[in-house]
């Protein structure tokens, strides 16, 4: 690994860190009883015991010693599906960017945001990476160790695009999905992170996926993944463009003001069928723009991990 991966991959995982502490600390005031299902509450730290459970961030803010006390470890199994299909690259020269990001940069930090948080609540996590078919799969742990494994993988997703030579990584959700209902033998929170261009003729073969999913007992999150101005709402400069698709490189040339109300209803209907859909096979759908920050994950995950 080169240096400046190696940096890459510690800015990656320190803005999850940082994202989760900014995100528990907003949503309680007091330091003893900030959100996190690992421990239930804290006693003062004595002389001559392990300082592993010490709260050093609590520390930090009180001067004084305190030890987590632990609740038993939940059986919550977390599988985190990512697409990298060459869509979520959108907007190219947002890539990599955590602050101003694109689809893929967006879905990976959120990953990485889960993570954490699902380390810090001693839950079993794994990876999964898809576009036409599951790229990555990785095992379900709980260890510091493997939290690492999994951000290496995804800090892989931030590498520097090369415009001579973009991946060509079509997009197909269905078949990756029953393949992920076959492998996981233990029922388990599903999280899917997507930007779901699909065809109209592919969405009743995605919801069978997803319903195939809930037949096997599992919870399923669809984090929809947008960038609202550009894909919502075509919002760009009344001036002939090129349209590029990602995928299949394939090019058109229009003037977009010419064509912006029929888009933006056909758009404004896939989220509605999406929505209308997921709400028919109970399964949490929440669609994401890019540019509104990961509270959007962190707070439908959390409701939805509550309830189980």
């Amino acid at each position: 690994m080169q240096l400046n991966e190696i940096s890459r991959y510690k800015a990656l995982d320190f803005f999850a860190r940082q994202v989760v502490e900014g995100f528990i600390s907003g949503r309680h005031r007091s330091p003893f009883h900030g959100f996190s299902a690992e421990f239930s509450d804290y006693r003062q730290y004595l002389p001559g015991e392990s300082t592993r459970n010490i709260d050093w961030h609590l520390f930090g803010r009180t001067d004084r010693l305190y030890v987590k006390q632990f609740e038993a470890e939940t059986n919550l199994r977390c599988q985190i599906l990512v697409d990298h299909s060459s869509s979520m690259l959108l907007p190219l020269e947002r890539h990599a960017d955590p602050l101003k990001p694109n689809k893929i940069t967006f879905a990976a930090y959120a990953a990485a945001v889960l993570l954490e948080l699902l380390h810090r609540q001693r839950d079993a996590f794994g990876l999964t990476l898809f576009s036409s078919q599951i790229d990555l799969s990785t095992a379900v742990r709980s260890s510091r160790l493997h939290q690492q494994h999994l951000l290496a993988h995804l800090d892989s997703l931030l590498q520097p695009l090369d415009a001579g030579g973009l991946p060509k990584r079509t997009t197909s959700i269905a078949e990756p999905l029953h393949l992920i209902a076959e492998q996981l033998h233990r029922r388990s929170l599903v999280v899917i992170f997507t930007d779901a261009l699909i065809r109209d003729d592919q969405q009743e073969p995605l919801f069978d996926a997803l319903r195939h999913l809930r037949h096997n007992h599992h919870e399923v999150i669809l984090f929809h993944t947008y960038h609202a101005d550009l894909e919502l709402n075509l919002d760009l400069p009344a001036r002939p463009h090129l349209f590029v698709d990602l995928e299949s490189g394939q090019q058109l040339r229009l003037q977009p003001n010419l064509v912006a109300d029929a888009y933006r209803q056909q758009m404004h209907r896939l989220f509605a069928d999406l929505q209308q859909r997921a709400l028919q096979y109970r399964i949490d759908y929440q669609p994401v723009d890019v540019e509104l920050g990961f509270h959007q994950v962190l707070q439908p995950f959390l409701l939805r991990r509550a309830k189980l």
